[in-house]
C-alpha cells in the first residue's frame, strides 16, 4: 500500500507546522516518513494515515523535528567552512598568491600613512563605512524579504551562504579596534615585527571577509546545485 500524492502533500504541510522551514529537509523528513508509514500499513493494514503517522512522529522524542535540524545545520555548516577555507588557500597558489604577495609588503607602509591622517578625516572615514555596511545590511534584508513574499522555497544550505553576508559588521571590527588602540598604534606601527604581524593579520582578516562577502555568493548556485540535485528544478 502507496501513499497518495495528496497524503504526501499532507506530509510536507505537517513538516512545515512542527517547524522545519527548509525544503530540503521537509523532504528528507517527508521520505522518512512516508517509508515508515508504508511499512506500518504492511504489518497493520488497518492502521489509518493520520495514526500511522502520529506513531511515527512520537518516535522523534519531546523534540520533534528540531534535532534532526540542528543536526543537519551542523553538517551543512561544516561544509560551509571547509568552503571557506579551500578558497582561503586557493590565494596561496599561483597566481593569485602574488597578489597576496603585494598586499603584504604594500600595507605596513599604507598603514603608517593613515596614523598621520587628521582625526576628523578618520571619523568620516569611519562613518562612511558603517553607512556601507547598514545600506548592505538593509539590501540583504529586503531581498530576503521578497523571496518570502514570493513563497520561494528555503533551503538550509542557501540561507547559511546567503546568511553569511549578514557578517557585514564584522568589517568594522578592525577600525573599532584601532580606535581602542590609537594612542599606542604609532609606536606599534613603527616596530618591524609588530607592523608585518599586525598588516599580515589584517590581509588575512580582509581575504576571508572578500571570501565570505564574495567569493561564495557568487559561486552560491553552483555549490546549492552540487548539494541538492534536485535543486532548480524545485524553485
Amino acid at each position: 500500500m502507496k501513499l497518495t500524492p495528496d497524503q504526501i502533500d499532507q506530509l510536507y504541510t505537517f513538516t512545515r507546522q512542527h517547524y522545519v522551514e527548509y525544503y530540503d529537509l521537509q523532504t528528507e523528513l517527508v521520505d522518512h516518513l512516508a517509508n515508515a508509514i508504508e511499512e506500518q500499513w504492511q504489518e497493520n493494514p488497518k492502521l489509518s494515515f493520520d495514526e500511522a503517522l502520529t506513531i511515527e512522529f512520537k518516535k522523534f522524542g519531546v523534540f520533534g523535528f528540531s534535532d534532526v535540524v540542528e543536526k543537519r545545520h551542523k553538517t551543512l555548516s561544516k561544509k560551509y567552512f571547509k568552503l571557506i577555507w579551500n578558497h582561503f588557500v586557493d590565494f596561496f597558489k599561483l597566481p593569485k598568491i602574488i597578489g597576496v604577495f603585494v598586499l603584504l609588503l604594500i600595507a605596513p607602509f599604507v598603514l603608517k600613512v593613515l596614523i598621520y591622517i587628521p582625526q576628523e578625516i578618520i571619523f568620516v572615514m569611519y562613518i562612511a563605512v558603517v553607512m556601507f555596511v547598514y545600506y548592505e545590511l538593509y539590501k540583504n534584508y529586503k531581498k530576503r524579504e521578497r523571496n518570502k513574499k514570493e513563497n520561494k522555497k528555503r533551503w538550509l544550505f542557501k540561507e547559511i551562504i546567503l546568511g553569511s553576508q549578514n557578517t557585514l559588521m564584522l568589517f568594522i571590527l578592525p577600525l573599532q579596534f584601532a580606535n581602542s588602540i590609537s594612542d599606542k598604534l604609532p609606536y606599534l606601527l613603527n616596530h618591524p615585527v609588530y607592523s608585518i604581524l599586525i598588516s599580515s593579520l589584517l590581509v588575512f582578516y580582509g581575504l576571508f571577509y572578500y571570501i565570505i562577502q564574495n567569493v561564495i555568493p557568487a559561486k552560491a548556485e553552483e555549490y546549492l546545485k552540487q548539494t541538492y540535485p534536485e535543486y532548480g528544478m524545485a524553485e
